[in-house]
């Protein structure tokens, strides 16, 4: 029996999903309602299988997570070393416009750095 056989097991698994996003990103549960486009209510009941973004979302960052680790992960996501003026925006600020396309490009290129955070000079 799948998600999909179940609807309280499906449940569990989006909460679990939605949880483990918020831990990789070091986000705010409201961060996650933002970046989710759902409802505190929503969040806390796991209704999320209408919600594709999400296990794209953990897909992206699975990768991202191994290779860099949950701390650097969370840095990156706020903008690394203190970002210079100028600097891009912080992949974060990318997710909660719902920018998907910022995001993975952020992610493309913080994977082409070889995931170093920086400062150096």
């Amino acid at each position: 029996m799948g998600e999909r056989d179940d609807p309280q097991l499906g449940r569990r698994v989006q909460s679990a999903r939605a949880v483990r996003l918020m831990d990789l990103l070091g986000l705010s549960e409201d961060e996650l309602c933002r970046v989710l486009d759902v409802d505190p209510l929503t969040l806390l009941s796991g209704q999320l299988e209408h919600k594709s973004e999400l296990p794209i979302l953990l897909d992206l960052l699975d990768e991202a997570s191994e290779r860099a680790g949950p701390a650097v992960l969370r840095r990156w996501a706020r903008g690394g070393a203190a970002a210079a003026p100028g600097s891009d925006p912080a992949p974060v600020d990318a997710l909660l416009r719902r920018d998907f396309g910022a995001f993975e490009d952020a992610l493309a290129e913080l994977a082409a750095r070889g995931f170093v955070l920086g400062g150096g000079g």
